[in-house]
């Protein structure tokens, strides 16, 4: 089935993302699976955990509200195009990823001229095309079957734990206050991550 996401449910998430791209369509998508399959509206029952800092990371968190804020959007950089979504109440789950013959006869020519815009050798004619290819991937992904879109696989791990507020240590370099997890003890002290880093790479 293809999206059912309205015309103007699509207008606010490009205000809120700041421009309309291919990528921001596969985040549309993804939402729309988990709810789909997880129940809809979403709440901070639910949890994201993305595999990729893309744009369509905006697009999940505004269709499910899963935001870094309230602890139920997990970013990993795994530079995948993959999306957990979990659902605690239930304990209901999936995994998925994107289909990597997705974009079609579009995917050779659209990299190639991404590659090209992006290390400004592209030619006049080329941006004119690279901004018709996109035009067609956000149609064409927003045309397909999810099922066609995304290969999933159920939740196979223990869920997510829920946001904990944690003490705050001072670090003994700098002084800033500091979320105690987020502390090493190196010689003694205890210390921010990037001060820990600084001596740390001294040794």
């Amino acid at each position: 089935m293809s999206s059912q996401i309205s015309d103007s449910a699509m207008e606010a998430i490009v205000e809120f993302h700041g421009h309309s791209c291919p990528g921001l369509v596969i985040g549309v998508r993804a939402a729309e699976l988990a709810m789909e399959k997880l129940e809809y509206p979403p709440d901070t029952d639910m949890v994201t955990v993305a595999e990729t800092d893309m744009c369509g990371v905006d697009a999940i968190q505004f269709l499910t509200g899963c935001t870094l804020g309230k602890g139920n959007l997990i970013m990993l950089d795994h530079g995948k195009m993959a999306f957990t979504f979990f659902r605690r109440s239930t304990g209901k789950g999936f995994r998925a990823l994107l289909n990597p013959e997705v974009r079609g006869d579009l995917d050779d020519d659209f990299g190639r001229l991404m590659q090209k815009s992006m290390d400004g050798s592209a030619t006049d004619e080329e941006e004119d095309r690279l901004a018709k290819l996109r035009v067609q991937l956000k149609r064409h992904f927003m045309s397909l079957d999810l099922g066609d879109m995304f290969m999933t696989t159920e939740w196979d791990a223990p869920p997510p734990r829920p946001a904990r507020v944690l003490t705050s240590l001072k670090c003994e370099d700098c002084g800033e206050m500091t979320m105690e997890s987020r502390t090493r003890r190196f010689g003694g002290q205890t210390l921010c991550l990037p001060c820990f880093l600084k001596v740390e790479q001294k040794i």
